[in-house]
């Protein structure tokens, strides 16, 4: 079933230091039952970037009956990490507060996040209420908790992100315009050293409060984490730890590395319209043994099978 689309840009989620952070709402119209949300964050290593780079937020997946909430969050040239994170807990619990007003359901919201936005997909997700909060802006009553989580090539464990560089696996994107060929991440020009506003060598703790890897304990939601396996801008090897992690303390993950793909391949609307692509499926589920096959995948209809799954009310 397709649904038609109504968008309300620019709502105002969160003012931190009096700058309005806004938010574009795609909501399904002629759903009878309040509707589950996903909300995108962008990428572009969190100093470029804003809520319109991302992929066509009516067809993914306001046509398919899920509200789509497109968030700004404050970039490293304005203000340094955690201002970020609290920035999308802001954005969760402001959705949250005013689900009666645009008929949402706030027991079923999701995250879908691309490369930065991943990585802070990844973070939200493994937090969950009261770590990182800080509470500084935000509808302080309300859940910043998510239901499912996305993870498309984030990063997860800053100081592992040295692999050798190459141009391979680079994209024309405007998430990736950014980044040198040859940058070191350790570097302060680096994009996580800008976030944190030090190499990240030399501020272990950061870097520790900074990595979704940190938090995991048990209790996460469900995980559908993606990569490509020619990614140079943020290596494969980021997912694939973040994968290992949740498996270990028996949450839900699946983990689908996609043979030969680059950065940023979310921002491409026409992937879906090639045959399936390549790729190895790793999956665990709770309280059984982890599967592991080669396959052939349809990366939006995987991403959305996925939030169908988890934020879908059945029957």
């Amino acid at each position: 079933m397709s649904f038609q689309v109504k968008l309300l840009p620019d709502l105002v989620f969160s003012s931190p230091g009096g700058k309005p952070l806004l938010l574009d709402l795609y909501l399904p119209l002629k759903k009878k039952e309040p509707l589950p949300v996903i909300v995108w964050l962008h990428g572009g290593g969190w100093r470029i970037g804003d809520r319109k780079l991302g992929p066509d937020f009516y067809q993914y997946f306001a046509e398919k009956g899920f509200a789509m909430a497109s968030i700004e969050y404050r970039l490293s040239g304005e203000a340094l990490f955690p201002a970020q994170i609290h920035d999308v807990k802001a954005a969760i619990r402001w959705l949250r507060s005013v689900a009666d007003e645009y008929h949402l359901d706030s027991d079923r919201i999701g995250l879908w996040g691309s490369s930065a936005g991943g990585h802070l997909a990844a973070l939200a997700g493994t937090t969950g209420t009261g770590i990182l909060e800080g509470l500084e802006h935000g509808v302080e009553e309300y859940s910043s908790d998510v239901q499912a989580v996305v993870d498309g090539y984030g990063p997860t464990d800053f100081l592992q992100m040295d692999l050798p560089h190459t141009p391979e696996g680079r994209s024309n994107d405007p998430e990736t315009e950014h980044l040198d060929p040859v940058l070191h991440h350790s570097d302060m020009n680096s994009p996580e050293s800008q976030l944190l506003g030090s190499p990240i060598h030399s501020v272990p703790d950061r870097v520790r409060e900074a990595n979704p890897i940190t938090y995991i304990k048990g209790d996460e939601p469900p995980f559908l984490i993606m990569h490509g396996t020619k990614d140079t801008a943020v290596p494969a090897h980021q997912s694939e730890l973040l994968y290992q992690a949740l498996l270990e303390k028996g949450n839900d993950a699946t983990l689908c590395l996609i043979d030969g793909f680059g950065h940023a391949f979310f921002n491409n609307n026409d992937l879906d319209n090639h045959p399936p692509y390549s790729a190895s499926l790793h999956t665990t589920r709770v309280g059984e043994k982890e599967q592991i096959e080669s396959t052939h995948v349809k990366i939006f209809e995987l991403i959305e099978k996925f939030f169908r799954k988890h934020l879908m009310k059945m029957g």
